[in-house]
């Protein structure tokens, strides 16, 4: 359920920085999502395609980016892809002092819009 609320500033964020642009549509925006964050792709595209009804970002394509976790253990060195659950132990060695990195990012990379002025779009790459 917290995907509503992070779906909403998402929203909130691509529509001023499109209003601020002079944009008459966005065409999709781009996320990078660490493994660890706890948001759902599926969830997160669900509440989008409400939310965004009726507003300049109707019809946006979301894509997803999943960062990975690295785990690495101080014990013995051995590093590894983290995934949850995460266990308290190197799979190594048994030891407890694991460290992860990465894996909890979230945020909007990019908005891809259409201009205004032209109705072509402002980044081709699709």
């Amino acid at each position: 359920m917290h995907e509503l609320p992070v779906t909403q500033a998402i929203l909130d964020t691509a529509l001023r920085t499109a209003q601020q642009s002079g944009a008459a549509r966005i065409v999709a925006i781009d996320l990078v999502i660490g493994e660890l964050s706890g948001i759902v792709d599926d969830s997160v595209q669900f509440y989008f395609d409400i939310l965004s009804q009726g507003t300049p970002a109707a019809g946006a394509a979301l894509r997803f980016q999943r960062q990975p976790a690295r785990a690495a253990c101080s014990d013995c060195g051995h590093a590894y892809h983290a995934a949850p659950p995460l266990a308290p132990f190197c799979p190594n060695c048994g030891g407890q002092r694991v460290q992860v990195t990465g894996g909890r990012q979230f945020f909007l990379e990019s908005i891809e819009i259409d201009d205004q002025d032209t109705g072509s779009a402002a980044d081709p790459q699709r």
